[in-house]
């Protein structure tokens, strides 16, 4: 079987699927790479690096035509969809609960779409294949760095002939892969880090890095299934709002990282709260997508600063921005999800296996995943209308 490793073209994107270091698993297992010409170019990685470790380089017609499965990080474009044949699989992100539309239009080629943001997170088996985990590791890392170079005193406290530096307040909102990550990454470069999520299980985690948990009294525990925090009523979120903004007034650096799959990011910080933080004041917006982030005056790839001289920095895919160290993490979680697959030399899906249910997405011609199926579904008439 001849898997391939398409060179990224979205905008932006460093990453490459494979590093060389991964080939060996997979030619152990009796797979032959093929790795479009200039692949991991964005991370540094030259085309030799792969032939010394047995791949093959091609050029784009033949890895399309010749891939019994495509491997890559971003979704594909329309121009890449339309190079991809009936019977073939392609791997990567491919944000199915974000765009349905795209699943949809690789079923009508015969594709078997397969996408890693789809992965059970909560398996123990599944912790290899882990990439949006791997991911957010790194974006979470990148997101302190920024800060702290957009922030313009002392992360740490420093004492010297010249005087003391008081070390920066900052707070970290959401407390998953991303937010463990920046009270680690902040709490080593000296800070003094405090962290809030509404789930309270995510108390003693930011405890153990070292931060301060704060504990809104307006708001219970907000757990939800997977993982992933629940949708809070209106009620609750205002509350939250209230209390919260009191808190975030007092921090030098925020950095958010709340996100919710297939919908809006949670609001957080809002522009009551940023108003009524001090000039010099910096936010790091990791949520910031096309959905919209955590920060109401966040715009997406942009950083602007307040009339107040509040510093907003909404990084667009912070992991491209470390193609090396992200693509090396990738790498072995989407080769781990592919030999999932592979039995006898060739793919076998079996869906009766929770990792094949949640991570296939359209197989045979048609949308097989629940979730993304029900998003193509037709709305229901309003009552009354006419059908």
């Amino acid at each position: 079987m001849k898997v391939g490793v398409a060179r990224e073209t979205a905008a932006g994107e460093r990453r490459v699927a494979l590093v060389p270091e991964t080939l060996g698993k997979l030619t152990a297992a009796g797979l032959e790479i093929l790795v479009e010409t200039d692949a991991g170019a964005g991370a540094a990685i030259p085309d030799a690096a792969y032939v010394d470790a047995g791949a093959r380089i091609v050029s784009t017609a033949d890895l399309y035509g010749g891939a019994d499965v495509v491997l890559r990080v971003q979704k594909p474009s329309a121009d890449e969809v339309a190079r991809l044949r009936s019977g073939q699989a392609v791997i990567g992100f491919l944000a199915p609960l974000i765009d349905p539309q795209l699943a949809a239009s690789l079923a009508a080629k015969g594709v078997t779409a397969i996408s890693l943001d789809a992965l059970p997170r909560t398996l123990s088996r599944a912790q290899s294949m882990d990439a949006l985990s791997s991911q957010a590791n790194v974006g979470g890392y990148k997101a302190v760095l920024i800060a702290a170079n957009a922030y313009g005193r002392y992360f740490p406290l420093l004492t010297t002939a010249a005087g003391t530096a008081k070390p920066a307040n900052v707070l970290i909102l959401g407390i998953g892969v991303a937010g463990l990550q920046a009270i680690g990454t902040a709490r080593r470069l000296g800070s003094v880090v405090k962290a809030y999520d509404v789930r309270s299980e995510t108390k003693e985690q930011a405890e153990s890095l070292g931060a301060t948990f704060i504990v809104l009294k307006s708001v219970a525990d907000a757990s939800g299934e997977g993982g992933y925090a629940r949708q809070l009523t209106p009620e609750e979120q205002a509350a939250q709002q209230a209390e919260l903004n009191g808190h975030i007034a007092t921090m030098d650096v925020i950095i958010t990282t709340a996100q919710v799959p297939g919908r809006r990011p949670p609001l957080l910080v809002t522009a009551t709260a940023i108003a009524g933080m001090k000039p010099g004041s910096v936010i790091v917006d990791m949520a910031a997508s096309a959905l919209g982030g955590n920060v109401e005056l966040s715009k997406v790839g942009e950083t602007i600063v307040t009339d107040d001289g509040v510093t907003i920095i909404a990084p667009d895919n912070l992991p491209a921005t470390m193609p090396a160290g992200a693509s090396a993490f990738y790498a072995r979680n989407i080769s781990a999800l592919l030999l999932h697959f592979v039995k006898d030399g060739a793919m076998s899906y079996d869906f009766d296996e929770e990792i094949t249910a949640g991570t296939v997405i359209t197989h045979g011609g048609a949308v097989v995943q629940s979730a993304t199926k029900k998003l193509l579904e037709p709305a229901a008439p309003a009552a009354g209308g006419v059908a």
